[in-house]
């Protein structure tokens, strides 16, 4: 699969762009979830079921959907289990904001780049790329900086129980992103997201029957009004805009750009929930910041190869079948 190594340097920037793009949307995350109660399952429902059918209209208008009909076995295979594996991220991270502290989740949850940039090469054939490590070291420290001043509590019982979600969920991000860079290879992003979206509805559906079953569902028409954002906005366009980046760009850089979301999560509940904005916080975030100001200037390495052909479609093209 090509590298954004071996990608032009204005797609690759492209690429970079619309990761650090979604990963901003998803940092609004928080500012919605405020106003939706009810089980952790239930607003991963939403998120997806959500998606699944501002996908599917896509789709059909465009008729792209029968794209589904040509797809291989072993493709339903790989994208049935990208659903899967999606599901059990979001279900375990949203479980272990319940569990234990919002940092110690946090900080745990966002180790998936770390293991990203450790497992690309035997994943997706990415050369290792030492010049990253700066970057992800800049990263990851700025998240460490921003959240450890709000409290870290591995404890014991289900503050640990917990925690150890945090982590498990940070495994599962690193397996989707790892998986997706391959799978992207002969289907669009709007076909991946469609049957990713779909298989996790049908799998939630029971478990969210259960939750209203004993009340837990939400409780006003603004938690409904956050929960559908959430999967049209934050799940399905954000989806689109970051599967058209990384299909521009290496696994590993995509990663660091990814802590976008966790800074700018700090700088949205500054800004619009009037929640302290301190001088750590400030540091940290120009540390994210510096990190993907440094994986960007990375320049292409002349002795790299290119493993496998990638689509590499411009802005408006590239959620058609790739070729």
């Amino acid at each position: 699969m090509t590298s954004d190594s071996d990608t032009d340097p204005r797609q690759r920037l492209v690429g970079l762009a619309r990761v650090a793009i979604a990963g901003l949307i998803w940092g609004s995350i928080p500012l919605l979830l405020r106003t939706a109660d009810g089980a952790s399952v239930v607003k991963v429902f939403f998120r997806v079921a959500c998606a699944a059918l501002v996908v599917g209209a896509y789709m059909l208008a465009t008729g792209n959907w029968r794209e589904l009909r040509g797809l291989p076995a072993a493709k339903w295979r790989q994208v049935i289990g990208q659903g899967l594996i999606l599901t059990l991220n979001w279900f375990l991270f949203l479980t272990a904001l319940d569990m234990t502290d919002v940092a110690t989740a946090e900080l745990l949850g966002y180790t998936g780049p770390v293991f990203v940039a450790a497992f690309a090469p035997f994943v997706t054939q990415e050369r290792f790329d030492r010049r990253i490590l700066a970057p992800l070291a800049l990263a990851l420290g700025g998240i460490v900086v921003i959240l450890t001043q709000h409290g870290l509590d591995f404890g014991s019982g289900p503050k640990l129980i917990g925690a150890l979600l945090a982590f498990a969920s940070a495994l599962t991000y690193a397996t989707l992103l790892l998986r997706s860079k391959k799978i992207l290879l002969g289907i669009s992003s709007g076909a991946l997201m469609l049957v990713e979206y779909s298989v996790a509805s049908i799998v939630l559906a029971p478990f969210v029957v259960a939750a209203y079953a004993r009340g837990d569902g939400p409780s006003s028409g603004n938690a409904y009004v956050a929960l559908i954002t959430l999967g049209i906005v934050h799940t399905a366009i954000a989806g689109f805009i970051f599967l058209g980046g990384l299909r521009r760009v290496r696994t590993d850089h995509a990663a660091i750009l990814t802590y976008v979301e966790p800074a700018s999560a700090v700088l949205f509940a500054a800004l619009f929930l009037g929640e302290a904005l301190t001088a750590l916080t400030l540091i940290g975030g120009g540390l994210v910041v510096a990190g993907g100001l440094a994986v960007a200037r990375l320049e292409r390495r002349p002795e790299a190869r290119e493993v496998e052909p990638l689509e590499l479609a411009g802005l408006a093209g590239d959620d058609g079948p790739a070729s």
